[in-house]
């Protein structure tokens, strides 16, 4: 670490889970600052999840709507889901893709990872571009609800930019596949 740095450092003195639930824990920490003071910390510990823009030849995109509860309305987003324990994202996301779209790819292209929301959760997003899509039926998991759309890029990138998709990895996933294929 730079020492122009070392001021922002915190070290955590307690942590405690005060919540463990199926997709996430919550974690309330106590943290010493580099002045002397301390301070708490509320944390989601997530596993992180990874998601997948689809794209044919003819630069078409396989989307997803579905109900998000804590919303409450659906949103235009790409597949995605949650890492399992010990899971390569990589993974997740050709089985995601399979699930939810019923696609396998030929090439899937990475991304790299975003954190959304750093100030509280420690979810990291798996980026990735499918290519070389062939339908072999869609599986998706039990309670699972959505309708797959199959929308231009171009389309994409314009509702992107017009703010008609509000979810970021889906923004973000639109903007790389747009600049990797030059459009």
């Amino acid at each position: 670490m730079e020492e122009k740095y070392r001021n922002l450092i915190e070290i955590t003195e307690t942590s405690e889970v005060i919540f463990h639930g199926k997709v996430f824990d919550t974690i309330v920490k106590t943290v010493s600052l580099a002045d002397g003071r301390k301070s708490q910390r509320e944390i989601v510990k997530h596993n992180g999840g990874a998601c997948v823009l689809p794209i044919d030849d003819d630069l078409n995109c396989y989307m997803v709507r579905q109900f998000r509860s804590p919303f409450e309305r659906i949103l235009l987003e790409v597949p995605a889901g949650k890492l399992e324990p010990g899971e390569e994202p990589l993974h997740c996301a050709v089985r995601e893709l399979h699930e939810e779209t019923g696609f396998e790819a030929s090439e899937m292209i990475d991304f790299g990872g975003m954190i959304a929301s750093p100030g509280y959760d420690s979810e990291v997003i798996y980026l990735f571009m499918a290519r070389g899509l062939k339908q072999i039926g869609q599986k998706l998991d039990e309670g699972e609800l959505l309708n797959v759309e199959k929308i231009p890029l171009t389309t994409l990138l314009k509702m992107a930019e017009e703010g008609q998709i509000s979810d970021s990895k889906t923004q973000l996933c639109i903007y790389k596949a747009a600049r990797r294929l030059g459009i």
